[in-house]
């Protein structure tokens, strides 16, 4: 196969940001190099001052097929995926039909994402009231981990777990070694919250950041964190919106126990003081909480408490946001953002003093690492999939629906601008978003867990 060298003023590695090439061969990267040790015989693509990064990694995508692909899509969410600079997605099993729970739901999405995925794909599998049993088996079938809610998820098939169930599951989880991935919230204060709040008018939204407290994160995180204690399994902390968890976060880290967390560019860009009364696409479970509250989050980014971002990219039909009625407590929670988490992202870290490094470490190498994916996935570097992103990081332009490569072209971001343009992404060395088009045909592949971490 042809050696490829990708150059650029501004390669994005783990060791740094330098003027680089990047030798692609057979779909991996041979070696990264400066530019006089390019082989004559390769042919060059030169980037200029646009920034060479590693493809993103999304560890928290709700595709929602089989099944309920009218909401969200392989060939859709891939392709928005690619357009926002992501190489490799991992599907959360509880929006699909039938959820991915059994080692025979597991068969079925895999076979609707080899048919039509764009970029890469990882499956986590699920752990609701009753499949204790299937815990084993899905882990055997090479599922990348596993997914609970401590509250009810709203969708059918995917109960919550309540504490003894969870302990029951806790030991088969065990023996497999991969990490537990949890809706860390506790349905006790939620619904002493909602409790207060029964004339209330939903049109608001601080009534629905009402009836979500951080009580509720608070509690569930405190239990985790005892069964983390208790049975020393792999724990991640999903979609963090409170910053009040961030020292007994920290605190449990520095204690040896293997936790990781997570945070979503909803809540590291959107504040609840700026969020209008009806605007029901920025509702999303956690709430979006205060200004002060997304500042903590980004200063715990900063000290390593929070390791990775993810988008949580949750779409539905636009109808189920209830758009004209306005109504919090009846719309559907989840933000689409898969096309645009990295302007959103680049847009505030950029002005908060973080690097194109911050991005590819949150973005690239620790979710890779979460799903098992780190030795192909996540990094510029030899032996690792030729997986590549070309950013024009100074570059700004305002969202339009143009820009949303999803299913359902809605978004809280519409109208806003934004900084860095994602130009080109390249798969295992082949272009797969060029500029608003989508060259090529399908060509994602599985990528399973090497061994859990």
């Amino acid at each position: 196969m042809t050696l490829q060298a990708f150059t650029s003023q501004r390669v994005v590695t783990a060791q740094g940001i330098r003027p680089a090439a990047v030798l692609v061969e057979d779909g991996h990267i041979r070696a990264v190099v400066v530019r006089s040790q390019i082989p004559p015989d390769a042919t060059r693509h030169d980037f200029g001052d646009n920034a060479i990064l590693p493809g993103l990694v999304d560890s928290h995508v709700h595709i929602n097929e089989p099944g309920r692909t009218e909401w969200e899509g392989f060939a859709t969410a891939t392709r928005a995926a690619a357009a926002g600079g992501y190489t490799l997605l991992v599907d959360m099993p509880l929006n699909s039909l039938p959820a991915t729970t059994t080692v025979a739901a597991l068969e079925e999405k895999r076979a609707a994402a080899a048919k039509s995925s764009r970029v890469d794909w990882a499956l986590w599998g699920g752990i609701v009231a009753d499949n204790q049993l299937h815990i084993e088996a899905l882990a055997a079938a090479g599922v990348a981990g596993f997914k609970c809610f401590l509250i009810d998820a709203g969708i059918d098939g995917f109960t919550m777990v309540t504490e003894p169930q969870l302990r029951a599951a806790i030991p088969q989880l065990v023996t497999t070694g991969l990490p537990l991935l949890v809706h860390a919230e506790l349905a006790g204060p939620v619904e002493a919250a909602t409790s207060q709040l029964a004339q209330a008018d939903w049109r608001k939204y601080a009534t629905y950041l009402h009836s979500r407290p951080d009580e509720a994160e608070l509690q569930a995180i405190d239990l985790l964190l005892e069964l983390c204690r208790e049975f020393r399994f792999p724990l991640h902390i999903v979609h963090l919106a409170t910053a009040r968890a961030l020292q007994k976060l920290q605190q449990a880290k520095s204690a040896g126990l293997p936790v990781t967390v997570e945070t979503c560019p909803h809540y590291l860009h959107l504040a609840a003081e700026d969020i209008p009364d009806g605007a029901t696409l920025t509702k999303c479970a956690p709430p979006i909480r205060s200004r002060a509250n997304r500042e903590a989050l980004w200063q715990g980014l900063r000290d390593g408490i929070i390791d990775l971002i993810a988008t949580d990219h949750s779409p539905c039909p636009p109808d189920m946001k209830r758009l004209a009625e306005g109504n919090f407590q009846n719309a559907w929670g989840g933000i689409a953002s898969l096309t645009l988490a990295l302007p959103i992202i680049w847009t505030d870290a950029s002005t908060r003093g973080f690097s194109l490094q911050d991005i590819a470490r949150w973005m690239s190498a620790k979710p890779a690492q979460l799903a098992g994916c780190a030795t192909k996935k996540g990094a510029i570097s030899p032996g690792h999939d030729a997986d590549l992103v070309i950013l024009a990081p100074e570059e700004e332009f305002v969202v339009t629906e143009a820009h949303l490569h999803y299913r359902h072209r809605v978004s809280p971001y519409l109208n806003q601008r934004l900084r860095g343009v994602v130009k080109k992404t390249f798969l295992r060395g082949n272009l797969v978003f060029d500029q608003g088009q989508f060259p090529g045909d399908p060509a994602g592949r599985e990528c399973r867990r090497q061994s859990p971490d």
